[in-house]
């Protein structure tokens, strides 16, 4: 089966300073992907030029065979790891952008959602408490009919309790011919709802995987082999 996301020998640098440097991987279709790494590891630079936000500076990605463009924007759904929706906008206007600018977007799944969360749609973004403002991103991102979903930092910054539903909501709310890449460094949290990982360090891969493949190594867990990639010794 063709990769949904390929990227050859992809770079990434600010005026000197290599963020990302020559990864080669591939995402096939039906994969929720980890990718892990501390803070400042190149992270958020790689979701970035995958949904076509960044243009890179070596090497190239590809989603579906295709560079990021309008074509591929149709077929990805992208989570930013910050706020963007505007302050003044009602849950209900949320809706109404993303119907209007998403073909795929399914408004009857996101009412559900929103409705089993007990979220108003006459409430404005602003009134919203930090958790809630985060569910309602993924809600609208989740009830896309994407073919790849990116999903930058969706638990930092949250209590327990809604880092388990954003995860549930993640693993409940996708098309299984699709694939999620969750950006985190908060590995325990999510890896039992991981099937691969790629574990980046200073813009390198350091791990490609199947978390399966790690645990049959002798791992006794996903955070325990990244505590130990990262372990300064």
């Amino acid at each position: 089966m063709a990769a949904i996301l390929e990227c050859q020998g992809l770079s990434k640098s600010y005026g000197g300073a290599l963020a990302l440097s020559n990864v080669t991987l591939n995402v096939p279709p039906g994969r929720i992907v980890g990718l892990l790494g501390p803070n400042g590891s190149g992270k958020t630079t790689f979701i970035k030029l995958t949904a076509g936000l960044l243009t890179p500076s070596y090497g190239q990605v590809l989603i579906g065979g295709l560079a990021p463009g309008p074509q591929t924007k149709a077929i990805v759904s992208y989570l930013p790891e910050r706020n963007y929706l505007p302050s003044w906008m009602r849950v209900s206007d949320c809706l109404d952008y993303f119907e209007s600018f998403y073909a795929d977007f399914d408004r009857l799944v996101a009412l559900d959602m929103l409705a089993r969360l007990q979220v108003p749609l006459a409430a404005r973004f602003k009134t919203l408490s930090k958790g809630t403002k985060e569910k309602v991103q993924l809600v609208l991102v989740m009830s896309r009919h994407a073919q790849l979903y990116l999903l930058d930092e969706p638990i930092a910054g949250v209590d327990p309790a809604t880092r388990d539903y954003i995860l549930r909501t993640i693993v409940g709310n996708y098309n299984r011919n699709a694939s999620i890449i969750i950006s985190t460094h908060l590995i325990a949290d999510v890896e039992g709802v991981l099937d691969d990982f790629i574990l980046l360090h200073y813009g390198n891969v350091a791990a490609c995987s199947s978390v399966a493949a790690v645990k049959a190594q002798g791992s006794a867990s996903l955070d325990a082999y990244f505590r130990e990639a990262f372990y300064v010794r």
